[in-house]
């Protein structure tokens, strides 16, 4: 009798963990869902750091209560300020049995947490770093699951970044930072405008490092990230633990540093972490869209710990880095074919950023794929108008003119001149050929600029230089850098 109602129990057993486990999966698959849809709405980076590191708990059927871990109380309660309403909301839409989320500190976690305090009582300085400053470290971040990508975008590294003219010194300064011997220089100052690759650079940094160095421990995050995280600390009365923390890293990228303009404490306090981290042989990577010295606002000695190090600025992409990074992302669309003929449109159109730039190439691949229309130079200024109208700088032939005749070193006058020496003709043509590249203008009213001259004159001349361009390497890098200088 006794063993039948031990296989009876031994058999509900089984049956409650079939269902726990079925329960557990199905929450998982809808936590898989809401999470995606959060990571739309905050982003890659707010997702990576907060969202993503939540667990999963069960639910009480009869409160209705679901539990959300996180890894440390520092998150757990930022979660819990920020986004407990909306995702309250996303599960009450995914389980209608859900009425409530209890956001707290995985018990696993603190459990452990209580058994790492010094013999004196003091939680040791650095624990729970991982998930609430953005840390990352090779191992994984002990019984959470969390791996070392956090905070750091896989797509962003070295062997994806595209060099040229404009940023080879900061890509090959951003390697060195993160070779496995020292750097000469610390810290490394990204500087580049909006769309430029600076981003990419401190990310790639981070990546290699980590391969570099598998035990180190880098700390990634915006200015205005470490500015949250600071007055978070500040009113959590968390400020030694905070300093503590942000000290104990290997390496330490802050990206848009600008944006810490006019916080005295802020400032103060990555001042002091500058001289702790440097003291101790650590490295450092700043970026921003300007240089030290333009920084409004800040504090001269905190200007001064950032411009001590290596100044890497990133130029605008030239055309023919436009070129090779728009040719580059081609792979990914294979067997696609884009015509030669577009990808010099693009290239030569959007001007202002890469961002931009490939931006607009997805768009216009996107469409075609998704329509069965070929792609072609028409389709692109079709259905580019809002990108290219915005990065179309009014270039005038005046100003074409004005710069070929600097360059050449002739007078303005010959522009319209009737004398057919060669040191007059080909400068003319050479602006010809670029007023028909780089304005909207017809061949005669070219023709007219240039002191009335027939269409024809202007046709040959731009099919002359084209043909020159092909066959001689001084001609075309006369018309590269009159390029540079007028798209500049």
């Amino acid at each position: 009798m006794g063993k039948a109602i031990d296989g009876a129990r031994l058999k509900q057993k089984t049956r409650d963990d079939l269902m726990e486990d079925s329960e557990a999966v199905n929450l998982a698959a809808d936590w898989s869902d809401i999470s995606q849809g959060l990571r739309k709405d905050l982003g890659h980076q707010l997702h990576s750091q907060w969202i993503k590191p939540i667990q999963v708990g069960g639910i009480d059927k009869e409160s209705g209560t679901l539990d959300l871990f996180l890894p440390t109380e520092f998150s757990a309660n930022w979660v819990k300020d920020r986004f407990a309403d909306r995702l309250s909301l996303a599960w009450k839409i995914a389980r209608s049995e859900v009425r409530h989320v209890n956001i707290q500190v995985h018990p696993g976690r603190r459990q452990v947490a209580d058994l790492r305090l010094h013999s004196d009582g003091r939680r040791p300085a650095n624990d729970g770093a991982d998930s609430s400053m953005m840390a990352i470290s090779a191992d994984t971040l002990g019984d959470s699951g969390f791996t070392s990508s956090v905070g750091l975008d896989p797509s962003l590294t070295f062997a994806a970044f595209i060099t040229g003219e404009a940023n080879v010194l900061a890509f090959n300064a951003a390697q060195r930072m993160s070779a496995t011997e020292k750097p000469q220089f610390s810290p490394l100052y990204l500087k580049a405008a909006t769309g430029q690759g600076k981003t990419h650079l401190l990310h790639a940094i981070g990546h290699n490092f980590l391969q570099a160095h598998p035990r180190s421990r880098i700390f990634y995050c915006s200015a205005e990230r470490f500015m949250v995280e600071f007055v978070q600390a500040l009113k959590a009365n968390q400020m030694l633990e905070f300093k503590a923390r942000l000290r104990s890293f290997d390496l330490l990228l802050v990206d848009d540093i600008q944006f810490i303009i006019g916080k005295a404490s802020a400032q103060e306090e990555l001042l002091y972490t500058i001289d702790a981290l440097l003291a101790e042989g650590k490295r450092l990577v700043f970026a921003a869209d300007r240089a030290p010295q333009a920084l409004d606002g800040v504090e001269p000695r905190l200007l001064s710990r950032l411009s001590m190090g290596l100044v890497a600025d990133i130029q605008a992409a030239d055309i023919e880095l436009r070129k090779k990074i728009l040719q580059s992302k081609l792979t990914k669309f294979a067997p696609l074919q884009v015509p030669g003929d577009v990808l010099e449109f693009l290239a030569r159109t959007i001007t202002r950023n890469v961002r931009e730039l490939v931006g607009g190439l997805n768009k216009l691949i996107a469409y075609a794929q998704l329509t069965g229309q070929e792609v072609s130079l028409q389709l692109a200024e079709e259905q580019l108008t809002d990108i290219l109208s915005a990065n179309r700088r009014r270039i005038t032939i005046d100003e074409i003119q004005r710069t070929v005749c600097q360059f050449y070193r002739i007078d303005r006058s010959e522009m319209s001149s009737k004398r057919r020496a060669r040191a007059v003709v080909r400068p003319r043509q050479v602006a010809m050929y670029l007023s028909k590249v780089l304005t909207p203008r017809s061949y005669p009213e070219i023709g007219r600029k240039f002191g009335g001259r027939d269409h024809s004159t202007v046709i040959h001349a731009v099919r002359l230089i084209e043909d020159l361009r092909q066959r001689d390497a001084d001609m075309d890098g006369d018309v590269r850098s009159l390029l540079r200088q007028l798209e500049s």
